[in-house]
């Protein structure tokens, strides 16, 4: 059994890192399956609400990937910025002046990077890419030619009984190449006062979400600025959490929630309305979710970033990344932002370039 066999698939690492994968079959379906997987894109207001695939499992397989994928070299994928330097500080310098102005406190601006044709294996890319990121939201998604690889770090929204909770991450800086680099710069995030204005705004974000499905005095934020290390960055995390109101359908818990605070902004409909305006490219599945439901109600949906997306028939790549930008932002250093979130991705599928 291998993901190639498949129409529709999603591939997962029992751990993130290792080689021992669980390996479903899919079959899309016209509505939510209480054994089943989702796949969200981002909607932009105009269009409306986005719009789910909705997928049923029909067969579950253990499979193991080879202990050292990418036997022959792999060909390089070389990615580059749709949008040019200077639009992007300009546009960084408009979302400034909303800001100034009192229309919105922070908003997120992701810009797109695109390959040249290129004759890749994407099973092998993900394999690569899981062995490197190690992160806790990986997994590999295939529909007929088209391919999501993603190594996200972040979770959307879990539920387990009648608790709901969301960890927004919200800050970003490298590793270090020693260890005393790394615990500098892990210290340099915790108390960056940009960091953490740009985080507690997703925060509150999360927490305003959560309070319309949640019981009385049930919002509660668990961990506030945490400091969590992955494979080539660091990132700020914070944990928000309620006790469910009655029995809300996944529609309606969707609905409310999505798009995510961590990718939208605050206020968030004036955020999406500008992020509309301002990106020069539909987002697609970048900055929506993935994820299952079981039968007994429990719920898992990641955020989609860190993905690179592969049509095998174009033999084109693509990845977006984004930033936060609010009044102290800088527009040079957010374009670095921006360009250091693409190349961790390339950089563990060792082809930066």
């Amino acid at each position: 059994m291998h993901p190639s066999d498949f129409q529709h698939c999603l591939l997962v690492p029992k751990v993130p890192g290792s080689s021992d994968f669980t390996l479903y079959e899919l079959s899309p379906c016209p509505h939510f399956s209480p054994n089943g997987f989702v796949l969200v894109p981002y909607q932009h207001p105009r269009l409306g609400a986005a719009k789910v695939q909705y997928y049923q499992i029909i067969s579950e397989h253990p499979w193991r990937g080879p202990e050292q994928p990418f036997q022959t070299s792999p060909p390089p994928i070389s990615l580059r910025a749709k949008t040019s330097h200077q639009e992007y500080l300009h546009q960084v310098l408009a979302l400034k002046k909303e800001i100034q102005q009192g229309n919105i406190y922070e908003i997120n601006y992701c810009i797109r990077f695109e390959s040249e044709p290129v004759d890749a294996d994407p099973i092998d890319l993900f394999l690569k890419l899981n062995k490197k990121a190690k992160a806790p939201y990986t997994s590999l998604f295939k529909s007929q030619q088209g391919y999501i690889v993603c190594a996200s770090p972040e979770l959307f929204l879990k539920k387990e009984g009648d608790v709901l909770l969301s960890k927004p991450i919200k800050g970003t800086i490298r590793r270090g190449k020693n260890m005393e680099e790394d615990e500098q710069l892990r210290s340099t995030l915790y108390h960056s006062e940009k960091e953490r204005t740009e985080h507690v705004m997703a925060v509150d974000v999360a927490r305003n979400d959560l309070s319309q499905l949640a019981s009385k005095g049930s919002v509660l934020v668990d961990e506030l600025y945490a400091i969590e290390s992955f494979e080539t960055v660091h990132q700020m995390v914070s944990t928000v959490r309620c006790n469910l109101m009655g029995r809300p359908s996944f529609e309606r818990v969707l609905s409310t929630t999505f798009p995510m605070a961590s990718m939208t902004g605050a206020p968030k409909r004036r955020a999406l309305q500008l992020i509309d305006a301002v990106e020069d490219m539909p987002r697609g599945l970048f900055s929506g979710s993935l994820g299952y439901q079981l039968p007994d109600g429990t719920l898992d949906l990641n955020v989609v970033i860190r993905t690179i997306t592969y049509d095998a028939s174009t033999g084109r790549a693509s990845l977006i990344t984004g930033s936060a930008i609010t009044a102290l932002s800088d527009p040079e250093q957010e374009w670095e932002e921006c360009e250091l979130k693409a190349m961790s991705v390339l950089n563990a599928l060792g082809h930066a370039g």
